[in-house]
């Protein structure tokens, strides 16, 4: 029971997160630009630290040989989604990828997303709860950029506020439902997470290098100072993933 209460508390709180656009209303595009960037810096850090640091150990210490093709098996999913869904991460409000994309097919891409999200958390406190906790962190860190995005394209796109939150929040709880699909599925296999978990930390790879530090380096700056910071909010999530081994 200690496993369904921390997943699905997990899978509600990185929901709750889509709910976050509507704060950002009051900010200046420049500021909200600069905040964001920051926290795009951070999300890859921390997904790629729950990734080396806590997914990819733990898969290994089963002496699983099939590890490494099940890691490469995540980065070719999330290629292949990009290819054929056409749903790339957007982090910013007014993201070229997806402002001549549907609204309905973005809100598609997105449940699908965090559906997968679900999953990979409660494989992940299938694991061991701290190595749950890490990937919720890592996850929730990536998901704040991307919803306000997200939100911002929603409105842009003719939705009002109040459809837009509630559009975004729907496709976030997909999260719930692949989370308890994977939680029930353990009950009658014991071998759910010896994939999902490999899986997971090859999405996470794919995600911080295909989509995240490649839209970093867009973000070219004159100043040191800016990317001196996007540096130092890298470091920090790959810090925060190293410190979650001490509740293990």
């Amino acid at each position: 029971m200690e496993v369904w209460f921390y997943t699905i508390a997990s899978v509600l709180i990185v929901s709750v997160v889509s709910l976050i656009g509507v704060m950002t209303l009051s900010l200046g595009k420049n500021t909200l630009e600069k905040i964001l960037i920051l926290l795009v810096s951070f999300s890859a850090g921390t997904l790629l630290g729950d990734a080396f640091i806590h997914l990819i150990p733990e898969s290994m210490e089963g002496g699983n040989g099939a590890v490494s093709i099940y890691i490469l098996s995540g980065l070719l999913f999330f290629f292949v989604l990009e290819k054929f869904i056409h749903w790339r991460h957007c982090h910013e409000a007014g993201c070229p990828e997806h402002s001549h994309a549907l609204p309905s097919m973005i809100l598609v891409g997105d449940g699908l997303h965090n559906f997968i999200d679900g999953m990979i958390i409660a494989a992940s406190y299938l694991i061991s709860i701290p190595v749950g906790i890490a990937t919720t962190i890592a996850v929730l860190f990536h998901e704040i950029p991307q919803e306000i995005g997200d939100f911002g394209v929603l409105v842009h796109g003719g939705f009002s506020k109040t459809k837009a939150l509630f559009y975004n929040f729907a496709s976030a709880s997909t999260s719930v439902l692949g989370a308890v699909l994977v939680l029930v599925a353990s009950s009658y296999s014991e071998n759910a997470e010896i994939f999902l978990v490999p899986f997971a930390a090859g999405g996470f790879i794919y995600i911080a290098t295909a989509d995240i530090i490649p839209e970093l380096h867009k973000h070219k700056s004159h100043k040191l100072s800016e990317s001196f910071k996007q540096l130092t909010f890298f470091v920090a999530g790959i810090f925060v993933m190293w410190l979650l081994l001490f509740l293990e």
